[in-house]
């Protein structure tokens, strides 16, 4: 009998800032099949790199058991941080090649954790270029960045 095979999942991510740090938001789109979901959030004093990272993060959090995970992003420091850094910056306690802390441990940590189960894929795309997931990536950002100033300004 055959082993069953991991879903194949794409996750489209992006995040945006309004200023840098600044009030900042994330958008996801994961899709499976047929099936797609969305998901976004923010934060009121972030960095773009931070939310670029929120989203692959939360997208794949969401993920309910292994899978075969494409990550399509525009951000390099992401597809780079994975694919070329990591194993550097963790071998070198967390240092980069200047010796200084590496920027946003935290959200590395947790990025490893959870993409450690899946068999994963990063490809970089060059943003705001009229690739559909990326723009609509984009959109929840800014959205979830609308949504966050309001609440901001409710108090």
């Amino acid at each position: 009998m055959k082993d069953e095979e991991s879903p194949s999942v794409q996750i489209y991510a992006d995040g945006a800032c309004s200023g840098n740090p600044g009030v900042g938001g994330f958008g996801a789109v994961l899709r499976w099949g047929t099936k797609e979901m969305e998901l976004s959030g923010s934060e009121e004093m972030t960095t773009n790199n931070r939310m670029e990272m929120l989203a692959i993060i939360t997208a794949l959090e969401s993920l309910k058991k292994p899978c075969r995970v494409r990550v399509i992003t525009d951000s390099n420091y992401v597809v780079k941080g994975m694919t070329n850094w990591l194993a550097k910056w963790m071998k070198n306690n967390w240092k980069n090649s200047e010796k200084k802390d590496v920027l946003n441990k935290d959200l590395w940590v947790r990025l490893i954790n959870a993409s450690h189960i899946h068999e994963m894929e990063w490809e970089w795309i060059k943003g705001h270029n009229g690739h559909i997931e990326n723009e609509r990536c984009d959109l929840l950002a800014r959205n979830a960045i609308k949504k966050c100033r309001e609440c901001m300004q409710r108090g």
